[in-house]
């Protein structure tokens, strides 16, 4: 029977890990390792400065006062070292995690975590809408699940999934769209006239590109985009091979 780990950013009480670890436990064998609490934008943070703690608070279901990173890590060099997982699933987040926000995501940086350590990953979220319900992304999250379990791929490469608010048009693979902040941070003062912020301001501008993942959720569709650490960007490697000559000699007199 396959293994399967669920864990998430949102912490161990969302209802989102809920129903994804519900949806998928007739798949295979199901161990829930999440955060003790909300850990989102926490990217792909590892406690380092501290110990973690770890504890098991029921059946195959385990927390850890860390980030999403932190618990898989945790879950696949510690906890199931012995029989690692088949797969990582990471959600269901409680937001959308597309374009440019996949950098902050603690939702996607677990399952880039599980990808690090070899074993294949997904990571779901949803986008919080009019109708936004957990049951109808976690009855598809089971199916893709069934079918990640069957096919291999290449565990270097996860799959981000975003569902837009329910019913869903189809199913679109994709590529990343952007995001931008226009106001990103907000100035207040305090009670004693000390000077506070918070990161995160405006809503965020969307730009819908053809082909992209804000474009498949803006028009309904559940979107697929595969995901990989490598951030070379190939196209540039020609372009600066000519600094190698004339930047050798200081270099080598450096």
């Amino acid at each position: 029977m396959p293994r399967i780990l669920v864990t998430n950013d949102d912490g161990i009480y969302s209802e989102g890990l809920a129903r994804l670890a519900e949806a998928v436990r007739p798949l295979g064998e199901v161990v829930i390792v999440a955060p003790d609490r909300e850990q989102s934008a926490a990217s792909h943070a590892l406690t380092l400065n501290r110990p973690l703690r770890l504890q098991e608070i029921g059946p195959d279901r385990w927390i850890v006062d860390g980030t999403p990173t932190d618990c898989v890590n945790l879950a696949l060099l510690h906890l199931f070292r012995d029989r690692r997982p088949d797969l990582v699933v990471s959600g269901i987040n409680f937001g959308p995690n597309m374009g440019d926000d996949v950098t902050y995501s603690g939702t996607i940086s677990a399952a880039f975590e599980g990808s690090l350590l070899n074993v294949p990953a997904i990571a779901f979220s949803a986008f919080v809408g009019e109708h936004f319900d957990f049951v109808p992304c976690a009855a598809f999250a089971a199916e893709l699940v069934a079918e990640a379990l069957v096919l291999h791929r290449d565990p270097r490469i996860i799959l981000n999934v975003n569902f837009p608010d329910p019913p869903f048009a189809g199913v679109r693979v994709t590529k990343l769209g952007r995001r931008e902040y226009e106001v990103g941070v907000i100035e207040r003062l305090d009670p004693r006239g000390r000077k506070y912020y918070w990161i995160g301001g405006e809503p965020p501008v969307w730009h819908r590109g053809e082909g992209t993942d804000i474009e498949a959720v803006m028009n309904g569709h559940v979107s697929i985009t595969p995901l990989h650490l490598d951030m070379t960007h190939h196209p540039s490697i020609a372009s600066l091979r000519s600094i190698e000559e004339r930047l050798g000699d200081a270099a080598r007199k450096a």
